[in-house]
């Protein structure tokens, strides 16, 4: 019997040494993980909006992780295609740009919304004091979109649009990429643009809302002219190539944060999240189609 227990401790202590050894590789092979996102907001927004969720990565991992700032949405796209960037926040549209591209990344987690749906939309924002209901009175005038890979900035609006057949190049005076979501509800602001796509979740939950937490807006100042139908929630995405202990450490990471560091999960939504969900390739395959859909439109109408 003493013998047996004997054999057995040794047998967990042999696995036990196994994987921390296993462990122990991988962060031999990663002592640096760089996280980028999608820049929604403005450098020094984004910084400190996932500063503390960085430093809990870091400590959950036992590795260095380190937020890039990306200046645009292609700059994640290209970095995780390269391999500088192992772990990315994207928009639904800008990871299925990155899979129609070739990129090889897995997404693994999404947000859950507080009242527990796992979507958002895209909205069409005129100045309240604009005479504008819809979207056919603004023949002529101004459109600001996003970025070439923002979804609720550029990919779900042109869908929208197509649906109601205008083609946004030939309807409005003007189309102008703004490179973010605030910027883009500056340039409205400015009378830059008359109209201006853009992210909305909830009345108390939109790009909007955290603009006027941080005294940018007011929300008086705006009314939406249309909404889209549900988009599924942006997903966290890390290279395919990554060792799979690696993988499921990350994914644990994640999944206990909004327990375990409350304080930091709830930077990143102003406390709008309930927590993360795993998701995978099949989740966005819609997001995907979509994306093919509009580069046939711009090859279309080109």
């Amino acid at each position: 019997m003493l013998t047996r227990r004997l054999a057995l401790g040794a047998a967990l202590a042999a696995v036990s040494f196994a994987g921390a050894a296993h462990a122990q590789s991988w962060r031999s092979a990663y002592p640096e993980l760089v996280f980028a996102v999608i820049p929604a907001e403005n450098a020094s927004g984004v910084t400190e909006r996932y500063g503390p969720f960085i430093e809990y990565l870091s400590k959950e991992l036992g590795t260095k992780v380190t937020l890039r700032i990306a200046n645009d949405y292609a700059a994640v796209i290209e970095g995780q295609r390269n391999g500088s960037i192992h772990l990315a926040g994207y928009g639904p549209a800008s990871y299925a740009r990155a899979i129609v591209t070739g990129v090889k990344v897995e997404p693994f987690v999404t947000t859950v919304n507080n009242d527990g749906t796992m979507g958002y939309y895209s909205v069409f924002y005129v100045r309240a004091d604009s005479p504008y209901k819809t979207i056919e009175d603004l023949k002529g005038k101004n459109l600001g979109l996003v970025d070439p890979n923002s979804t609720s900035g550029n990919n779900v609006p042109r869908f929208t649009l197509n649906k109601l057949k205008i083609n946004p190049d030939t309807f409005f005076g003007r189309v102008t990429y703004t490179g973010s979501h605030e910027n883009a509800i500056i340039a409205l602001q400015q009378k830059t643009v008359d109209v201006a796509a853009n992210w909305w979740n909830a009345e108390n939950d939109s790009n909007l809302t955290r603009m006027v937490s941080k005294g940018l807006a007011k929300l008086d100042d705006y009314r939406i002219i249309s909404k889209s139908d549900l988009i599924p929630n942006s997903p966290f995405a890390y290279l395919a190539s990554l060792p799979p202990d690696l993988k499921a450490a990350i994914v644990k990471a994640f999944d206990e944060a909004p327990t375990k560091a409350k304080a930091a999960f709830d930077k990143l939504s102003d406390g709008k999240d309930r927590g993360f969900t795993k998701v995978d390739a099949k989740t966005y395959e819609p997001v995907v189609e979509l994306i093919k859909f509009v580069d046939q439109l711009r090859k279309q109408k080109s």
